[in-house]
Formats: structure tokens, C-alpha cells, sequence
């Protein structure tokens, strides 16, 4: 079987001393996969007992049109998300267009003008920084009269806990926690650790709302920063939670009166949560959410596989290869923009959709800076699925994520190694007599 293995990956341009490479660190890494395997395990057990709970059935799956009036398979979605989440409530639609929306709904429809929003984890990623009016944009929190502070990590990424106590004040009603890492090199927070700095917080200022960008983090811990204390979770349908399936959507979960603010500014005042066809999406919503802890262990797997990869080979990556993991991106920083870019054109290489594309940096919506954004989707857009992206710019690091199968992202993993290589940036001998 082995020798069928070398062949095939050699009919997709992975020459065999690299193929050699990769299964020698994967056989070194079986029993982190098996801890993966574990979280999973809980997980899909937790997923089928919220749904079994709500009595999912097959009329769940139909969907509306128009209105949406009485839709039996979108307020039965809502709860099983509550219940996942241990939430008092959820809005889950297809209406919510990307994570960066999801977010937005809940700044705007929870901040009003002369609050101000606290991030106490620094910068947050770079689509948000025109929400809150970092960078001027028409319609940001800045131009209602919502102002912003933050307080940087310190430099070995632990909270600032002095200076997050001195920044809240009494114009503070929300706190903003990124649980990822964004296009930054800081360590992801694990639900642990957000509870630790929420519980600091609400020491000081039991009001304040506390939510967290969940992006990327779902279903990688058995807990999620709902249990910890968290007010409201945000995340986009086409990360983790879509399971691959999702075609489009977000979804919040907290407490009900800031999911009723939400639902009120994503539809009308006075309206809320009654209406919203979720049109033929439904099937996919539920099936993704099933899939959901399964393709996660994968791309949980593919993270852990590239660290050990590129942390061999002398580059600097976060999380390392030995560390526990809290969301599905995997950073790995190559000091110059050629690698950030070879790395993006092998993962390209690799994709079942848009395999024979080549991508190159462009100046996105949103980003300060180029961005170069490798993905060949069944999705458009979709991060869960086999993806790298990263901006060009200094340190000149390229962010992994996705996979979902891990063969899959094991080849993705493989082909940007190989990618690297022909181009002259790694420069090893791969002979397996060296390995």
C-alpha cells in the first residue's frame, strides 16, 4: 500500500523524498490525534444530544420562503444552538452574511451612542478595525458616538490585567475578546483563559456585556466561552460549525436580551427573530453542525501536522508543535513574502476546486494591506475547508487552517512543502537516509 502511496503522490508532483518527510513526522504525532479524536468524540455526542433533545425532524430540514413566518426548522435550529452553547438563546441565519457581519450585528444593536467598546486581547482582526472605526468607514460604531480602547497583551501574550482595570471606566458596556489570533503571532486563548479574564472583569464591572469572536475556536475544547461566563459567542457558519456543509450564515448565542437586540437590528424594530425564510439552507445548516466536530478533529489534525513540519525545518510557528490547540489556524512566519506566497500557491495546487489557479496578492476590502488568500472551496470563502491566507507584510507570516478530511490537508501540508522547495526558499537535503 505504501508503494501505491508514493506513486500517486508522485503523479501530483510530490517527489518521494518529501513524501518520505511527511510520514516520518506523521507517524511521530499518533497520539496527538488520538487526543483530538477524544475532544471529537465528546463533542459529536454533545451535538447529537441537543439535537435529539429538540426533536429534530425531517420537517426540520425543509425550510421557507418570503417571510418565513412559523419556520419550524429555523427556531428548532436556534435552540439547538442554545443548547450547544449553553445559552439562553441564538440567532443562527443564513441572513448574517460572514463572521465580520455576525460581529458587527453585535456591536451595533448592544452598543449605543456614548458607550464605549474595551478590547482587552490588543488589535482585533483587520475587517473589524472599520466596524469600530479604527479606520475610518461610513457607517462605523466611531461615527454613532461609540468610542474604542484597547490594552495590548504583554509581551509574552499573558493579559495586562493593571491597565484592562484601569481602562474600564463608566462609558465601558462591552468587552470584546478575539479568542484566535487574527493575522497576528500571539497564542490563541483557550476557554480557560477567557474565563479567567471575564471573571476579572466582571470582578470590577458585573454590567459590562463580554463577548467573544469564537471564530475558529468552536469545537476544538470540550468547553466553549459560553460556560465560562462569556454574555455572547459569535462565529460564521463557514468556519467550524458549517461542518464544510454551510453554504452561507452566522450565528450569535448569549443571553436573551442581547440576541433580541440582535435579531432587531438584523431584521426591524418590532419584528426580530419572527421572520427570515431560511430558504433550501437548512438541510446543510443541520447536517454541517452534525459533521461539524468530526471535520474539526480534522483540521485540527492538518494544524498539528504543518507545525511539526515547519518547526523541524527551522521556522518560527504558533502554536508550536507540542502545544495544546484552541482554534484551527496554524501561523507560520517565513521573514519574507515569497514564502508567504509560495506557501498559498502549493496549498492552491492541492484544492479539488480551482486547483489549476494561481493565486497572487490584491488589495481585499477591508485589509490595510495586500492579502494573498488561497482557497480552492466547494464554498466560496470557506475557511473550514483546505485554506491559507496571510498579508504581505512584515513579519511575512502565512496563516493555515481548514482541511476537511485530513488526508487532505495532509497532502495540502505536503504540496506546499514541495512548493517551497522547487522554488529555492527551503533548501534541505529531503534524501531519507538524512531524515
Amino acid at each position: 500500500m505504501k508503494d501505491l502511496s508514493i506513486e500517486i503522490f508522485k503523479d501530483m508532483g510530490i517527489t518521494p523524498e518529501i513524501y518520505e518527510y511527511g510520514e516520518s513526522i506523521w507517524n511521530s504525532l499518533k497520539d496527538r490525534f488520538e487526543e483530538v479524536d477524544a475532544v471529537s468524540e465528546y463533542n459529536q455526542i454533545k451535538v447529537i444530544q441537543a439535537m435529539q433533545k429538540n426533536k429534530v425532524s425531517e420537517a426540520c430540514l425543509i425550510g421557507t420562503t418570503g417571510y418565513g413566518y412559523n419556520d419550524l426548522g429555523r427556531e428548532t435550529l436556534e435552540r439547538v444552538y442554545a443548547d450547544i452553547f449553553h445559552t439562553q438563546d441564538a440567532l443562527v441565519r443564513p441572513q448574517i452574511t460572514c463572521g465580520t457581519h455576525a460581529l458587527a450585528l453585535a456591536l451595533m444593536s448592544n452598543l449605543r451612542p456614548g458607550d464605549e467598546l474595551l478590547s482587552p486581547v490588543g488589535k482585533p482582526y483587520d475587517t473589524l478595525e472599520e466596524v469600530i472605526g479604527i479606520r475610518p468607514s461610513k457607517g462605523s460604531l466611531k461615527e454613532y458616538g461609540i468610542s474604542y480602547r484597547q490594552v495590548d497583551l504583554l509581551p509574552d501574550g499573558s493579559f495586562d490585567f493593571e491597565n484592562i482595570k484601569k481602562a474600564l471606566n463608566s462609558k465601558t458596556k462591552m468587552v470584546t475578546i478575539q479568542r484566535s489570533k487574527g493575522y497576528q503571532t500571539r497564542p490563541t486563548l483557550s476557554v480557560q483563559r477567557i474565563g479567567e479574564l471575564i471573571a476579572f472583569i466582571k470582578g470590577i464591572r458585573p454590567d459590562v456585556i463580554c463577548m467573544v469572536d469564537n471564530c475558529y475556536g468552536e469545537f476544538t475544547q470540550t468547553k466553549e466561552p459560553s460556560e465560562v461566563g462569556a454574555d455572547l459567542v459569535v462565529g460564521s457558519l463557514i468556519k467550524n460549525p458549517g461542518g464544510g456543509l454551510a453554504p452561507i450564515g452566522g450565528y450569535l448565542a448569549g443571553k436573551k436580551e442581547c440576541i433580541e437586540n440582535a435579531a432587531y437590528r438584523l431584521t426591524s424594530p418590532g419584528i426580530g427573530k419572527e421572520v427570515g425564510a431560511s430558504l433550501y439552507a437548512l438541510s446543510a445548516f443541520y447536517q454541517g453542525l452534525f459533521l461539524a466536530p468530526s471535520v474539526t478533529a480534522n483540521a485540527l489534525k492538518a494544524a498539528i501536522f504543518a507545525a511539526n513540519i515547519y518547526e523541524n525545518l527551522g521556522f518560527s510557528v504558533v502554536p508550536d508543535g507540542r502545544e495544546p490547540r484552541y482554534d484551527i489556524i496554524q501561523a507560520v512566519t517565513f521573514g519574507n513574502p515569497e514564502g508567504v506566497i509560495a506557501f498559498c500557491q502549493g496549498i492552491q495546487q492541492a484544492a479539488p476546486v480551482d486547483g489549476y489557479v494561481t493565486p497572487e496578492p490584491w488589495d481585499m476590502p477591508g485589509y490595510d494591506s495586500p492579502v494573498i488568500m488561497a482557497a480552492g472551496a466547494f464554498v466560496s470563502g470557506s475557511s473550514i475547508e483546505l485554506s491559507a491566507d496571510g498579508p504581505v507584510r512584515p513579519p511575512y507570516s502565512v496563516y493555515f487552517q481548514g482541511g476537511l478530511t485530513w488526508q487532505h490537508g495532509k497532502f495540502g501540508i505536503i504540496k506546499t512543502l514541495q512548493k517551497l522547495v522547487e522554488k529555492g526558499i527551503i533548501i534541505k537535503d529531503f534524501d531519507r537516509r538524512n531524515l
